[in-house]
């Protein structure tokens, strides 16, 4: 019993070890302790019954966060501003609280940002979510299109990327097609799908985009000629939930730190759809805007 007590001390006392670290501050020697590894360190400490909190750069300089009151006890969020500078303003810094969650956050989030494959210490999970309209051209290419007739497609979706590797996301769209003269069809399409970023850098991403889930409300006028070369017409109105994978592409084009431009080709081939005859000519452009 007490030989596994004393093994039990020995790796607490490891860990502290591991998890704090000691650098010179103003003149003293100071026990810091990690909260975040990577391109940028987050680190922390309590002085004089005072919380500080240092950034530790990739060449091991130790940057200290501060927030000072002017004469008139208004705080100045200095610290925002050297947030800004070590992440070259490439991440929205102004709702950042001098706090350990906040700061964290932050810092994993830039993490993340200059190198995909970044994981976090942490285990909560801190997705970014875009909100996002587009609009453009569809020839519905799993439809009946004799003439090959090119209709307009607007929609909006919500976006989820993962906190612990933005290559992954997650997406919730609606979607409308809209009806023409000369192609009697529209439908409103609500879908789940699945984005992989394949190629990413800072201010651009190309990823491949795979819809594995929809439920069509859809309306069409079809005339066509029976067996005994009479004109019919048929009205159909339906209701379809199905599972077609569908695969396209599409790229991120970052044109601010919370507002992305997209551009997307849609419906290139689906493993559980038949195209009806036309090649894909379903093309989207939009923009984006992160919300959290």
């Amino acid at each position: 019993m007490k030989k596994s007590i004393l093994i039990a001390i020995f790796l607490f006392s490891s860990t502290l070890t591991i998890a704090q670290e000691t650098y010179t501050i103003d003149g003293q020697s100071v026990q810091l302790k990690t909260a975040v590894t990577g391109p940028l360190g987050l680190l922390w400490t309590i002085i004089d019954d005072e919380y500080r909190y240092f950034i530790k750069t990739q060449d091991h300089q130790l940057v200290e966060l501060i927030n000072t009151k002017n004469a008139n006890h208004v705080y100045q969020e200095e610290y925002k501003s050297t947030l800004k500078e070590l992440t070259d303003n490439t991440i929205d810094a102004s709702k950042v609280k001098l706090s350990l969650p906040s700061l964290a956050r932050f810092i994993d989030r830039y993490n993340n940002f200059v190198n995909p494959d970044y994981v976090s210490m942490h285990s909560s999970f801190n997705p970014d979510i875009r909100l996002g309209v587009f609009g453009g051209i569809t020839n519905s290419p799993y439809v009946s299109n004799p003439k090959n007739e090119i209709s307009t497609v607007v929609g909006a979706e919500i976006e989820m990327l993962g906190g612990a590797n933005s290559r992954h996301s997650g997406y919730f769209q609606l979607r409308h097609v809209a009806e023409k003269d000369e192609f009697k069809y529209k439908t409103t399409e609500l879908s789940l799908g699945y984005r992989y970023r394949f190629f990413q850098k800072p201010g651009f991403s190309l990823y491949g985009d795979a819809k594995f889930a929809t439920l069509n409300f859809t309306k069409a006028t079809v005339t066509y000629i029976d067996d005994n070369n009479v004109t019919n017409t048929e009205h159909i109105d339906e209701t379809a939930f199905d599972i077609p994978l569908i695969i396209g592409l599409g790229a991120d084009v970052k044109l601010s730190n919370i507002i992305y431009a997209n551009l997307s080709y849609n419906q290139i081939f689906a493993i559980f759809f038949k195209n009806q005859g036309n090649f894909s000519s379903d093309i989207t452009l939009g923009l984006k805007f992160r919300v959290n």
